[in-house]
């Protein structure tokens, strides 16, 4: 007879393909449940934390949602971070948790529905009657608002036979939103008429907008006006022309781009939030550029927008290509030279101090990766040299998971979520040494998941480089904020893995003839690149320029 758990997992699995977890006493039953009955495939991590970032890599990699497991109490709270950086981040996925028994805590029990609540998750708790019906409901909620949920099974529940699991209607997903009415309308027709009149038009799309599939009526909105395009972090390779596109905006572009951005006389926002960093700290437009702002948001998310249409990105984007029927373009993109904007700083071999320059290790990585790759981006200093130097080619093949909540040690376990997800791609992870040391754990996860689909950059400074560069240049004591010399490549080599530190560009030789073998036969390669913190990424200078 199929227990309560059992019918959590049979609900669950017919519509997700993954879970990801550490078993525990609270959650035993569904992962026999998972092992047995289902055809969801289980990958184990070695901690908590790990479970919810695979499951939350996986989903941005193939917009399929996923589920993390965990047991309860301390296995729960393992979880409370990454489970945060979800929820700031719009992610959707389960996390499946033993709970506390009916009868009330034990001594190792703790208020997980307040904790939960406290990062902005919600919890949903089963009973023996509704088990199916309550997990239906927490994947419709995830699905829909684009956030995590906490499935519960309490401990004396787990294990209670429930009868044949009952039939359950499939999750609701949201239509995508309409603009509508008359003042969506003529805000249409007012930005329509902006970009017909526009000397120097200007596109710019974020995550929303590739969620969306906006791609191809955007590209056609910027053939039609002549406009130079750009994305956030989040969307970049959105737009299907990449020959008028200047990169990503704010601290990981090029300073000539981004000059080129505050030239434009209007500027259009599709599904980007318009954060701090995308904006420059407010410096992206001058003051003069008309902004219009089209997102599924209530209501315009930054001061300089002048006008807002509350719409699914790829419907209004549709909407303004059919008012520009006929339009003239600009003739603005033909006039600059936009691959001489994009370009970034080529950096020297070695910095004064004798290590690497990121730089320019960057750009040599650039040249030998595989181009099949997604690249997964652990928090930290170095998230600038991936993001400014890796072209990818589409925003589902750039990840920064922690960045929203402005963690570090997220990479790792990302890497094996990411893999379950694309398992065609290579995966790359890109980590500095703080982060990579805090999750180092689950690098037998990722060598165990990725085998040669996968490698592993670390940026290793031997310091956290971000309070280095932030504090240390106010005068703060520096020994807080610095890391004993640590060989990566050692431990890869611990777990089964091939690393090689990287002193020189000439180390990187190796990266090339790993790319040229085949995968099915090569090992998961960990570059332990010894960089210079004397090399500061743009992006970090405008912090540190704000922040003084």
């Amino acid at each position: 007879m199929p227990t309560v758990s059992a019918h959590v997992a049979l609900t669950l699995a017919q519509h997700i393909d993954a879970v990801f977890g550490v078993m525990g006493n609270g959650n035993a039953y569904f992962l026999d449940a998972i092992e047995t009955q289902t055809q969801a495939v289980f990958t184990a991590v070695r901690h908590e934390q790990g479970a919810v970032v695979a499951a939350d890599a996986h989903y941005r990699a193939s917009g399929r949602i996923a589920v993390a497991t965990s047991t309860y109490g301390a296995g729960f709270t393992n979880t409370l971070t990454p489970l945060a950086e979800s929820v700031q981040a719009r992610i959707p996925l389960v996390l499946v948790v033993g709970d506390e028994p009916t009868s009330g805590p034990r001594p190792w029990d703790v208020d997980q529905i307040a904790l939960a609540s406290g990062v902005g998750a919600r919890t949903y708790t089963v009973g023996r009657a509704d088990a199916a019906a309550t997990t239906v409901i927490a994947i419709e909620h995830a699905l829909t608002y684009r956030v995590p949920v906490v499935l519960a099974i309490p401990y004396d529940v787990a294990a209670l036979e429930a009868g044949d699991v009952p039939a359950a209607p499939a999750p609701r997903v949201p239509a995508p939103l309409v603009p509508k009415g008359e003042f969506a309308e003529g805000m249409l027709d007012r930005i329509a008429a902006a970009l017909r009149s526009a000397k120097r038009p200007f596109l710019l799309a974020g995550r929303g907008a590739w969620l969306a599939g906006a791609g191809e009526p955007l590209g056609a909105l910027a053939d039609a006006t002549g406009a130079l395009t750009a994305s956030s972090a989040l969307g970049r390779g959105v737009f299907p022309e990449q020959r008028f596109d200047l990169g990503v905006t704010g601290g990981f572009g090029a300073e000539g781009a981004m000059e080129l951005i505050r030239e434009a006389d209007v500027a259009v926002v599709f599904g980007a939030s318009l954060n701090q960093f995308t904006m420059r700290f407010g410096t992206l437009f001058a003051p003069g550029t008309q902004v219009f702002q089209i997102d599924v948001a209530p209501a315009a998310t930054h001061a300089h927008v002048g006008g807002f249409v509350r719409a699914d990105a790829r419907l209004a984007a549709e909407a303004l290509v059919s008012r520009l029927q006929g339009a003239e373009g600009s003739g603005w993109r033909e006039s600059v030279d936009v691959a001489a904007a994009r370009a970034y700083e080529s950096g020297d071999e070695t910095a004064p101090d004798g290590r690497l320059d990121p730089r320019s290790a960057a750009r040599r990585i650039a040249e030998l990766l595989p181009a099949d790759r997604v690249v997964v981006s652990d928090g930290g200093h170095f998230i600038g040299w991936a993001n400014m130097y890796w072209p990818v080619a589409s925003p589902d093949r750039m990840m920064m998971i922690g960045t929203a909540f402005q963690a570090i040690g997220q990479g790792w376990p990302s890497v094996v979520g990411a893999t379950r997800a694309r398992p065609e791609a290579t995966v790359v992870l890109t980590s500095g040494d703080g982060g990579g040391l805090m999750a180092i754990a689950d690098l037998e996860s990722a060598v165990r998941a990725a085998g040669g689909r996968g490698m592993a950059v670390i940026w290793n400074d031997a310091a956290y480089g971000a309070e280095v560069n932030l504090y240390g240049l106010k005068g703060l004591a520096r020994q807080p904020m610095l890391i004993p010399q640590v060989d990566f490549a050692a431990f890869a080599a611990a777990v089964g893995a091939e690393g090689v530190a990287v002193r020189t560009l000439a180390d990187l030789d190796r990266l090339a003839a790993w790319t040229a073998e085949d995968p099915a036969a090569r090992p998961f390669l960990v570059l332990d690149l010894r960089i210079s913190g004397d090399v500061i990424a743009p992006y970090q200078e405008e912090i540190i320029r704000v922040n003084s």
